[in-house]
């Protein structure tokens, strides 16, 4: 019995589909959580503390030093006083440089690194070289003029599961503009 050449050709790309691994695509360079990370952006503590005033960033986003450098300037954090007693304030900075972008394992960690010296310690992940090139081509009228976004640092305002560490372009969606295709 001869099989025909389109059934062939079908029957391959069904199985080629079915075997397709969609967590690889390259649009998941900068989805955070592999399963056995989660908990790395779920820290409660970390989460009721930090999350209390802004986004509770994945710690993978910035080097270990940074942390250590943001954590122990906390009485001026940003223009705010973000103080935290002795017990938090050391629970909490061994979570963010036990997972900082040195010991994540996640993509965009390892690109927050990459062009960062190692006397460099940025307190910003917004002025990471990573950060600042996934960002150029947005117009500041997107965010900056957007009351609705004010600035890069609101993740949420626009990535619709940053707070679970996802930052796939397919999950944008600018406010007052729409989703985000480029």
């Amino acid at each position: 019995m001869k099989i025909p050449l389109t059934l062939i050709t079908l029957g391959c790309t069904l199985l080629l589909l079915l075997s397709w691994d969609v967590t690889s695509s390259e649009d998941d360079e900068h989805f955070f959580p592999r399963s056995s990370e989660m908990s790395m952006i779920k820290n409660e503590r970390y989460v009721a503390e930090c999350a209390s005033c802004h986004m509770a960033y994945p710690p993978g986003l910035l080097p270990a030093r940074s942390w250590q450098k943001i954590m122990s300037n906390l009485d001026n954090h940003f223009g705010e006083d973000a103080s935290l007693d002795a017990a938090t304030l050391t629970e909490l900075t061994h979570y963010l440089t036990d997972n900082s972008a040195e010991n994540s394992s996640a993509r965009y960690a390892k690109k927050a690194q990459r062009r960062l010296a190692a006397d460099e310690t940025p307190l910003r992940i917004t002025g990471l070289a990573f950060f600042r090139r996934e960002h150029a081509e947005l117009p500041v009228r997107l965010y900056r003029d957007n009351p609705k976004v004010g600035s890069l640092s609101n993740c949420t305002a626009c990535h619709s599961r940053a707070e679970n560490g996802s930052f796939r372009e397919r999950e944008i969606d600018i406010p007052g503009f729409g989703r985000w295709d480029d």
